[in-house]
């Protein structure tokens, strides 16, 4: 008897994978080894950024009083007595109509109040002249400016990434406390598949799913472990997995999840004692997706067919992933664009649209890259983003604003409302 399956909203679906995520534990690693790693405590600043007062520019620091009444009439006289490059000190306070030859970032000298950068000066044998005054302050990076100590820069739960990097380094923060990675499961079901390699033979096709799902992995930084393919048979399938989940922290599967007779993982889901968190998602592509969890493991289990494969990763498996190392933005930026072209086809359930976008005179433009039915492969290539149509009775137009998930994107968002 056909299992008949009662969808849920994808909203409601990504809220239930997310309360059962286990967060992992932390670790201490070398400031040059946590680029894409998820920070496990906040970066506080250690000393006040700048350090000093410096110069922003090439110039000569002076005494804002001694440039008082400057103009084109009158000009200014100072002496230069002397040069401080970045990382070296005056030897001696500023005088009355004296200045130092000063270099970006160097410290402000004793006295000195101001900076002149080298294009408001016309120089001399002795020095300079200006024609016009300055302000205290003016032209100086004061101490602290940046950043004081003690203050909270960046909380716990941010991706890092190569700024991040900088500010670690710039507070002297050698080893960071981060959360672990885990380690993704990775098993394409089904007895029609070949092996990339493999000539194609009648009522086979090669299987695209399982590189595919690793490269998502891998985009995150995430390492994967394959258990190639196995073929529709209960009792070998249920092994791999058994043995899948004693190995990784999450496992990713491909096929095997609709309602045929040779759909197995529902039946390994319960061989196995797995909670399913459902089986049915109101969505297209994908809308077989499946999610179960076994003590602290989740299980997802994608579609066979590419594109519903693709999607249910992005929407599911990666922010779970994510937010098992403490992410705080584990979901894809979401932005409005305008759709550059008809659909019209309308769907009970949202749809998910392999598309381009880029930005052109209207704004930013947002159109479907090709062929876009669950089984489609042309379209992942070729789009760097996808298109969220919400359910309804009618298609939409060339014109209309629409949102967008951003794909491969480096920072993400803390929530979504799909």
């Amino acid at each position: 008897m056909v299992e008949i399956r009662k969808p849920i909203q994808v909203a409601e679906a990504v809220e239930r994978v997310m309360s059962h995520v286990q967060p992992l534990k932390t670790e201490i690693l070398d400031l040059e080894h946590t680029y894409g790693r998820v920070l496990a405590e906040p970066i506080v600043a250690k000393h006040d950024v700048p350090p000093f007062d410096r110069s922003p520019y090439d110039g000569f620091a002076i005494r804002a009083i001694d440039s008082a009444g400057a103009s084109g009439e009158e000009r200014k006289s100072f002496n230069v007595v002397g040069e401080i490059g970045a990382g070296h000190v005056a030897h001696r306070p500023i005088e009355q109509g004296e200045s130092f030859r000063i270099m970006t970032g160097a410290l402000i000298p004793e006295q000195a109040d101001a900076v002149v950068m080298l294009e408001q000066t016309v120089e001399n044998d002795i020095g300079f002249t200006l024609r016009k005054p300055f302000e205290p302050g003016e032209n100086i990076s004061r101490q602290g400016e940046d950043a004081k100590q003690g203050e909270q820069l960046i909380e716990a739960g941010t991706l890092i990434h190569p700024g991040t990097i900088a500010l670690l380094a710039t507070f002297g923060y050698s080893q960071v406390r981060v959360a672990k990675k885990p380690v993704a499961g990775v098993l394409s079901t089904g007895t029609e598949l070949l092996d990339v390699a493999d000539e194609l033979v009648p009522g086979k096709i090669r299987n695209s799913n399982g590189p595919m799902i690793h490269a998502q992995l891998t985009r995150m930084g995430i390492e994967s472990k394959s258990y190639g393919m196995m073929e529709d048979n209960l009792d070998s399938c249920t092994e791999i997995v058994e043995c899948a989940l004693r190995e990784t922290d999450v496992l990713i599967t491909t096929g095997g999840v609709s309602v045929g007779d040779f759909d197995y993982l529902p039946a390994i889901y319960e061989r196995l004692g797995a909670k399913v968190l459902f089986n049915k998602v109101a969505m297209r592509p994908g809308s077989v997706t499946t999610v179960a969890v076994l003590g602290d493991k989740l299980l997802f289990g994608l579609s066979g067919n590419p594109s519903a494969c693709f999607t249910g990763f992005e929407l599911f498996a990666r922010p779970a992933i994510l937010a098992m190392m403490g992410c705080t933005t584990p979901y894809m930026p979401r932005i409005q664009a305008i759709l550059g072209e008809d659909f019209k086809k309308a769907n009970p359930f949202t749809r998910f649209i392999r598309a381009s976008w880029e930005m052109t005179s209207q704004g930013i433009v947002a159109t479907p890259a090709g062929f876009n039915k669950s089984s489609a492969v042309s379209s992942i290539a070729r789009g760097n983003c996808i298109i969220v149509l919400p359910s309804g009775t009618r298609g939409f137009e060339k014109g209309m604003v629409v949102d967008v998930l951003l794909l491969g994107m480096e920072q993400g968002v803390e929530r979504w409302e799909l």
